[in-house]
């Protein structure tokens, strides 16, 4: 029977010096490939030349967005950063989000979607900016606001969103009271105060928006007992009672301690 001949096994010197020249010729082989992919990347062939803009542009033409971000954009079409690029395209007003990608050989594609604003932000308090549907704040030029009368929110930084979501819910509730609401406070103490378009203010208090929506459907749905008996125009009212609401009407001052 043919016996297989068995080589012993290298020296462990020998061994180490194998492993160590394989590592060494990946480590080279991946540095050619990457000096390649960057020799490659800055032809002249990959060079960007041009961009796409579409999407929602009610504030912003296809030829300012290029105008403004191309000259941001750093690198060929194979080495441009796309998040850079997305940063660049977000940073112009009333962009709230942008979408970049390549398309071959030398172009990018970028959809873009605008804020859409919904109101005013601390208007009152020094540090003015618009928020929009989704109850971000954000800043840009007041002259390029199409609506000419918009809510006034106010509320802690990072509040703008429930500031918002409170608005949405008091605006119906409040309607039955033939003015529109205008503004809407929510100060550091947590407390509501509300305006109407007419000059009434009604002060909400503190509470979850279930509570105060229907403190406040409480207060429609029973002033006009309180109109009927005196026929005098509200000026102020106060919401903040467990058990019913003041009201300041002009000439006369009295308190509705009713439930309902």
């Amino acid at each position: 029977m043919a016996r297989t001949a068995t080589m012993p096994p290298l020296p462990f010197d020998v061994r180490l010096a194998q492993a160590g020249a394989n590592v060494l010729f990946t480590l080279l082989a991946i540095a050619l490939l990457a000096a390649a992919m960057w020799w490659l990347a800055r032809l002249p062939a990959f060079n960007l030349r041009g961009i796409t803009v579409e999407g929602d542009l009610a504030h912003n033409s296809p030829l300012t967005m290029r105008a403004v971000v191309a000259p941001k954009l750093t690198g060929s079409f194979l080495s441009l950063d796309l998040e850079r690029a997305r940063e660049a395209f977000e940073s112009v007003p009333w962009v709230r989000h942008a979408i970049v990608r390549r398309v071959w050989p030398d172009r990018l594609a970028v959809k873009l979607e605008e804020h859409r604003v919904a109101a005013l932000w601390n208007p009152d308090t020094g540090g003015e900016g618009l928020v929009n549907t989704f109850g971000e704040v954000f800043e840009a030029n007041l002259g390029d606001v199409e609506d000419e009368i918009l809510p006034r929110l106010s509320g802690p930084a990072g509040s703008a969103a429930r500031v918002l979501a409170m608005w949405h819910v008091l605006e119906q509730v409040l309607q039955p009271l033939g003015s529109p609401l205008e503004s809407l406070l929510l100060n550091g103490h947590g407390t509501w105060r509300a305006r109407l378009a007419n000059g009434v203010a009604i002060e909400l208090g503190r509470g979850e928006p279930e509570a105060l929506a229907a403190r406040a459907a409480r207060f429609v749905r029973t002033l006009p007992q309180v109109s009927v008996a005196f026929q005098r125009p509200l000026l102020a009212a106060d919401l903040r009672h467990a058990d019913g609401y003041a009201v300041r009407l002009k000439g006369v001052t009295t308190t509705n301690g009713s439930r309902n």
